[in-house]
C-alpha cells in the first residue's frame, strides 16, 4: 500500500458549465451493461460520488427510486440540482460534499458510481466508507473514460503538446500532483477495493468513436484542473487562437476523429 496522491480542493472551480456541456457522455452501450451486471431493483438508492454535472447520476435515475449525487464544488452540484429541476426528477438529491467527509447510512444504497475521479480521491477511506454504505449484494462501479489528447492521433499528439506548453507558461503544471499515475500503478484500483472487503473486482471496456469541433475541444479543455477558465483568464482569446492554428491543420471536414476508449471496474460487497 502506498501513499494517497493528495489533490488540492477547488481545481475545478469555474468549469461546471464547460464540463456539463462538454464532456462527451458515458456511452449507452456501458450504461446498459452496468446495470444489466448490477441489476438495480427499480426501488433502491444510488450514490454518485465526485458526480461533477451528473454523468452518471442521470443516465442511471430512472433505475432508482432516489438518487444522491455529491461533489465537493458547489458550482458542479448547482448545475445537478437545475437539471433535476428541469427534467422533472424530484427523487435527484444533490449535496455538496467531500466524498471522505459525506454522511450516509450503512447499507442503505444498490449501487455507488465514481466516474473518472476515483484517483482524486482518499482511495482507501472512500472505498471502505462506500463499502459500509452499500447493502449486502450492492456494486461499486469505477468509470473511466479517456482524454482527447491521451491518443495517438497526430491531432491528439499535437493537443497534448500544447497543453503542456501552455500549463508550463502559466506556471500551471502543479496543480495536477506530479506522479499520481504511478502511485496508481504501484497499488492498483482493484487490490485497495479488495482490501476494503469487495470482491469480485472485474473490468469491462467498451469503444465509441467521437467526433470533436476544435470549438468543444476549447470548451472541454476549460472543463480541466488544469487550464479552467479562471487559469486562462486574460489569456483565453490566444490560448483559442493557437489551439485553433495548432489542430486547424488536422481537421477534416472541420472535425476531429478520437476512438474513446471507456470501461467500468465493478466490485461487489459480499452478502452476510
Amino acid at each position: 500500500m502506498v501513499d494517497e496522491m493528495k489533490f488540492e480542493p477547488d481545481l475545478y472551480r469555474g468549469t461546471a458549465g464547460h464540463y456539463d456541456r462538454f464532456r462527451p457522455p458515458y456511452p449507452e452501450a456501458m450504461i446498459a451493461d452496468l446495470v444489466r451486471r448490477a441489476a438495480p431493483s427499480g426501488h433502491g438508492r444510488l450514490l454518485d460520488l465526485a458526480c461533477g454535472t451528473g454523468q452518471l447520476a442521470f443516465p442511471l435515475h430512472g433505475r432508482f427510486a432516489e438518487v444522491r449525487a455529491v461533489d465537493a464544488e458547489p458550482d458542479m452540484t448547482e448545475v445537478v440540482r437545475a437539471k433535476a429541476i428541469a427534467m422533472g426528477a424530484d427523487h435527484v438529491r444533490a449535496v455538496t460534499a467531500r466524498a471522505e467527509d459525506l454522511c450516509a447510512e450503512p447499507e442503505s444504497f444498490e449501487l455507488i458510481v465514481i466516474g473518472n475521479a476515483f484517483h482524486r480521491l482518499d482511495r482507501s477511506l472512500t472505498a471502505r466508507r462506500a463499502h459500509t454504505w452499500l447493502e449486502p449484494g450492492g456494486h461499486l462501479a469505477l468509470c473511466w473514460s479517456t482524454s482527447p489528447w491521451a491518443g495517438p492521433r497526430d491531432w491528439q499528439r499535437a493537443l497534448d503538446g500544447l497543453l503542456r506548453a501552455w500549463q508550463d507558461a502559466l506556471g500551471v503544471s502543479g496543480r495536477v500532483p506530479p506522479g499520481w499515475a504511478q502511485a496508481r500503478q504501484r497499488d492498483p484500483d482493484r487490490d485497495v477495493l479488495s482490501r476494503a472487503g469487495f470482491e469480485p473486482v472485474e473490468r469491462h471496456e467498451f469503444s465509441v468513436e467521437h467526433h470533436w469541433t476544435i470549438r468543444e475541444i476549447a470548451g472541454h479543455v476549460r472543463s480541466t484542473s488544469f487550464l479552467p477558465p479562471p487559469v486562462l483568464a486574460g489569456r483565453a482569446a490566444e490560448f483559442d487562437a493557437e489551439l485553433t492554428a495548432e489542430l486547424g491543420r488536422h481537421t477534416v471536414d472541420d472535425r476531429l476523429t478520437e476512438s474513446v476508449s471507456v470501461a467500468y471496474e465493478l466490485a461487489r460487497r459480499p452478502r452476510d
